[in-house]
């Protein structure tokens, strides 16, 4: 199994039991807010990623989920999108900052690995 792909496979996992997690709760670890759109979210992007993980290709997940993290973690500090995602998915500072920091690793697994790949390709 590549790199990248147990890598979207564990982001798969922690998504998935963050989603199933943020039915029973309003925050998870009392640092992340959450409600069920949230977790439906959640849920999405940790199916995928297990499937990725177990018999897709990482790559194409780490990338997105990467940006997706990146560009959710930035809006998320813009004041008029700030109060618009805290009131439709319960977002706040911490998991701005969540958010941010899966994008940053997500990119640098797919970047590092894309570097080691002798075609050119990501592996």
């Amino acid at each position: 199994m590549s790199g990248q792909k147990t890598y979207a496979l564990i982001i798969g996992i922690i998504l998935t039991v963050i989603g199933i997690w943020g039915f029973f709760t309003q925050s998870i670890l009392g640092l992340f807010s959450v409600n069920a759109v949230h977790s439906i979210l959640h849920l999405i992007g940790g199916l995928i990623g297990l499937y990725v993980g177990i018999k897709g290709e990482g790559p194409t997940y780490n990338i997105v989920i990467g940006w997706v993290g990146i560009v959710l973690g930035i809006l998320g500090f813009v004041p008029v999108v700030k109060e618009l995602l805290a009131t439709l998915l319960m977002v706040n500072t911490g998991g701005n900052i969540l958010h941010l920091a899966i994008g940053v690793v997500s990119l640098i697994v797919y970047y590092a690995a894309s570097k080691g790949s002798t075609t050119g390709m990501p592996a």
